[in-house]
């Protein structure tokens, strides 16, 4: 079977990024051309690990092997990158991409986020990580079936801070930022906090604050700060980075709007997109119910004054920066295309 002597990795994904002993390693799971699909790549991950395959077989490896297999096999370079400030229809847009054949769709692959902070763990690893980065995503790039030509990387909110190690690696790959009323996001956080909206939960990261400091903040406070920075960061990704705004309120028909020529789509491909668009994207079994108005609704007047204090600000730059100023940017980016 392919796959099974030391270079070649051929079907097979990184799975898991971790530190032994100061050096880095990986786990490998066969997926063979299993495309992914599900809202995350942890669900993918899951669904895999069920095969008596991948329960009887383990790969383990350090990162040298990544960097040989994208010697032996190059795989595809990024079509455009999504960066997102959590609670905004990234998860729709991933799922609306991976339902077009020949797209391959990661979702927050755990792996990138880790190298994406290596250097938060081990400030040595900076020289290395645009090398690792690459690696990895070559290995994600793999043409895994014979109609695979789009890659599609959809990270983490926090790597936003990590945004310019990806634009040197990839200059001329498009990239997202989506965003929505912070008060939205901020009452989806504490209704279910993510892994940043709970002080010492992710580990390093960019949002970090002495901890002493966080636990002094009120949890509307904190999940107000952490959304206020990353929209901060967002702004400056559109900015000094040329990446594309997109406010929550465009979906989904921004994907076969203003986002085509970027993504790669065409007219043929619009009644997919539209099927996946009518269902919930973090539970593909129920159907989509906008909740913007439910979530403003449940917000009192303190915590809006929060959100306003913590992210008020760079919400509205970025509404201005969508409007006005990524016009004619968004314009020079489709020609150059």
């Amino acid at each position: 079977m392919a796959g099974v002597n030391e270079v070649d990795f051929s079907g097979w994904l990184p799975v898991r990024a971790w530190q032994r002993e100061g050096d880095w390693r990986l786990d490998w799971c066969w997926f063979g051309e299993q495309r992914l699909t599900r809202p995350f790549f942890r669900d993918d991950v899951e669904l895999a690990l069920r095969l008596p395959f991948n329960q009887a077989f383990r790969r383990e490896t350090g990162l040298q092997a990544l960097l040989d297999w994208q010697a032996a096999s190059p795989g595809l370079t990024p079509t455009a990158l999504i960066f997102h400030a959590s609670r905004c229809g990234s998860t729709l847009m991933a799922q609306m991409l991976a339902a077009l054949e020949g797209n391959i769709v990661l979702s927050e692959p755990p792996p990138l986020d880790a190298l994406l902070r290596a250097h938060l763990l081990e400030p040595g690893a900076a020289a290395q990580q645009p090398a690792w980065l690459a690696a990895l995503l070559s290995a994600y790039g793999q043409r895994r079936r014979a109609d695979d030509c789009h890659l599609f990387i959809k990270l983490d909110a926090w790597n936003l801070f990590e945004a310019p190690l990806l634009q040197a690696l990839y200059p001329d790959t498009p990239r997202i930022f989506l965003y929505r009323d912070p008060l939205e996001i901020v009452v989806s956080q504490l209704r279910q906090p993510g892994m940043h909206r709970v002080p010492g939960l992710l580990g390093p990261s960019a949002l970090d604050m002495p901890l002493g400091d966080a636990l002094r903040l009120s949890p509307a406070e904190y999940a107000s700060r952490t959304v206020g920075a990353i929209l901060q960061q967002g702004l400056v990704l559109c900015r000094e980075q040329g990446a594309v705004p997109v406010n929550y309120s465009e979906l989904p028909d921004v994907l076969w709007g203003r986002l085509a020529p970027l993504f790669r789509l065409q007219a043929a491909d619009v009644p997919a997109l539209r099927d996946i668009a009518a269902f919930d994207a973090k539970q593909p079994s129920l159907w989509f119910s906008a909740d913007t108005q439910g979530k403003r609704e449940a917000a009192d007047e303190s915590l809006r004054d929060t959100v306003e204090n913590w992210a008020g600000e760079a919400y509205r730059a970025l509404e201005k920066w969508r409007q006005t100023g990524a016009v004619e940017e968004s314009s020079c980016m489709t020609t150059r295309m």
